[in-house]
C-alpha cells in the first residue's frame, strides 16, 4: 500500500488530483492502521495508469519498482519507517544493517582472505567482494537467512581487507572484529577516537541507501537474474566507481582542499569554471536542503578547529550569495573527512562500505519478485 504522495507521484498527478480520482470513484483509498492517513493500493494505481493511456503500457518503463525498504521525505530517508537522521544519533550501524534486512542481530566475522595486491582503495573493496565469494562453498544459497549471513560477512570482510594508515601497525583495540564503526574509522585514520568513530558511524548510517539510486537498481538488475549476492554486490560496486555517484564527496573534497590553499572565491570559481558545477550542493529530492548533510556538519562542528570551520562557512556563504542551491552530504561528508585529515577518497569509502547495508536489503526483496522482469525496449534508429 501506497501513502498519498506516494501514489500521486506514481500517476504523475499531484496530491489534489489524486483524491479527485477517488471523489469520481476512479480510484479507491484505504484507511491506514492509526487512520490518520489514506493508502492506495499499487495494482489499482497501474490499472488507472493505464486507462488514462488508453489500455496501453508504456513501452518506456523499465519496471514499477514497489519497496518497504526506503522513503525518501522531506526530512530525508526513512528506513522502515524510521528516519535514518535519528538513526545516526543513536544506533550503531550493525543495528541499521538488520532494520534494513529485517534480521535478528547475528555475527560479523570477516573471512580470511589471502594478502592483497597492491591497489588504490575502490579496487581493494572490488578484490575483497571477488575473493570473498571465491571461497563461499554454497553462494548460491538463496534462502534470506543464508543472504544475511553472507552479506555480514562481506561487509565485514571488505572493510578488514583495507590497509591501515601506518603499514605494519596492528591498529587500535576493534581494528578486527569490533563494530564496523570502529573498523573502518582504523582504516581512515592513525589516531581512532571515540568521537572519531560515532562521526564514522552516523555517517554510514546516513548513506546506507537511498531508495533507486543508480547503483542500486543495479543490484537489483543482477538479483533479478537470480545471481548470488557477491556478484550482485560487484555490479552495484562497478556502477558506485563512476565519478558522478560514489565519487561526489570527493570533487567536494578536493574544493574544500582548494579553498584552503588559494580562498574560497577562487575556489569556487575555478571549479565553476572547470566543472560548470559545484560538487557538494543541489539534491533532486531535497531542493531546500539536505537533512543528512545538517547531522554530518553537526559532526563537522565538533571534530573541526576555528580555521576549518570558518571556512566551511564562507565557502557556503558565498555559494548561498550567488543563489546556488543547498549543500547536500557529499559536501557534509567532505567536510568531516578533510577537517579530520583523511585522504580524500575517504569519503567514497565510507559511502561504498555504507550502502552494502541497502544493496543488500534491495537485493533480498528482488529475489521475491517475478525474475527477469526488468527489460527495456529500445527505438531504433538508423545511422545518419
Amino acid at each position: 500500500m501506497l501513502e498519498s504522495e506516494e501514489a500521486a507521484r506514481r500517476l504523475g498527478v499531484k496530491v489534489p488530483t489524486l483524491y479527485a480520482y477517488v471523489s469520481r470513484g476512479l480510484l479507491d483509498s484505504h484507511p491506514s492502521v492509526d487512520g490518520r492517513r489514506s493508502l492506495f493500493d499499487a495494482e489499482d494505481l497501474e490499472r488507472l495508469a493505464r486507462r488514462s493511456r488508453g489500455g496501453r503500457r508504456v513501452e518506456s518503463r523499465l519496471a514499477t519498482v514497489t519497496t518497504a525498504v526506503t522513503q525518501l521525505r522531506d526530512d530525508g530517508p526513512a528506513y522502515r519507517g524510521r528516519p535514518a537522521t535519528d538513526l545516526a544519533t543513536t544506533t550503531r550501524y550493525e543495528e541499521v544493517a538488520d532494520l534494513l534486512w529485517g534480521a535478528p542481530p547475528g555475527s560479523w566475522e570477516a573471512s580470511a582472505l589471502p594478502d592483497p595486491p597492491s591497489l588504490g582503495t575502490s579496487e581493494r573493496l572490488r578484490w575483497a567482494a571477488l575473493m570473498a565469494g571465491s571461497i563461499d562453498p554454497l553462494r548460491a544459497d538463496l534462502r534470506p537467512e543464508a543472504v544475511i549471513a553472507a552479506a555480514r560477512r562481506l561487509l565485514a570482510t571488505v572493510v578488514e581487507a583495507l590497509p591501515l594508515p601506518v603499514p605494519g601497525d596492528p591498529g587500535p583495540p576493534g581494528a578486527d572484529g569490533g563494530p564496523v564503526a570502529a573498523r573502518l574509522t582504523a582504516r581512515l585514520v592513525p589516531a581512532v577516537t571515540p568521537e572519531l568513530i560515532s562521526t564514522v558511524n552516523s555517517a554510514l548510517i546516513l548513506l546506507a541507501d537511498h531508495e533507486l539510486a543508480t547503483s542500486t537498481v543495479a543490484v537489483r538488475v543482477a538479483a533479478s537474474t537470480r545471481a548470488d549476492l557477491y556478484d550482485a554486490t560487484l555490479a552495484g560496486l562497478a556502477t558506485l566507481a563512476g565519478p558522478l555517484h560514489g565519487g561526489a564527496s570527493q570533487l567536494a573534497y578536493s574544493l574544500l582542499a582548494d579553498a584552503q590553499r588559494h580562498g574560497p572565491e577562487q575556489a569556487l570559481n575555478d571549479t565553476l569554471r572547470f566543472q560548470g558545477t559545484l560538487p557538494g550542493f543541489g539534491h533532486t529530492v531535497y531542493t531546500q536542503g539536505d537533512p543528512r548533510a545538517r547531522v554530518l556538519f553537526g559532526c563537522f562542528a565538533r571534530l573541526a578547529d576555528d580555521d576549518q570551520r570558518v571556512l566551511l562557512a564562507e565557502v557556503m556563504g558565498l555559494a548561498a550569495d550567488h543563489r546556488i542551491p543547498a549543500a547536500n552530504v557529499d559536501l557534509g561528508l567532505a567536510a568531516v573527512t578533510w577537517a579530520t585529515g583523511m585522504a580524500a577518497d575517504a569519503g567514497r569509502t565510507i559511502f561504498t562500505v555504507a550502502r552494502l547495508a541497502g544493496w543488500t536489503a534491495h537485493y533480498l526483496e528482488e529475489l521475491q519478485e517475478r525474475p527477469l522482469r526488468f527489460r527495456a525496449r529500445a527505438i531504433y534508429a538508423t545511422a545518419g
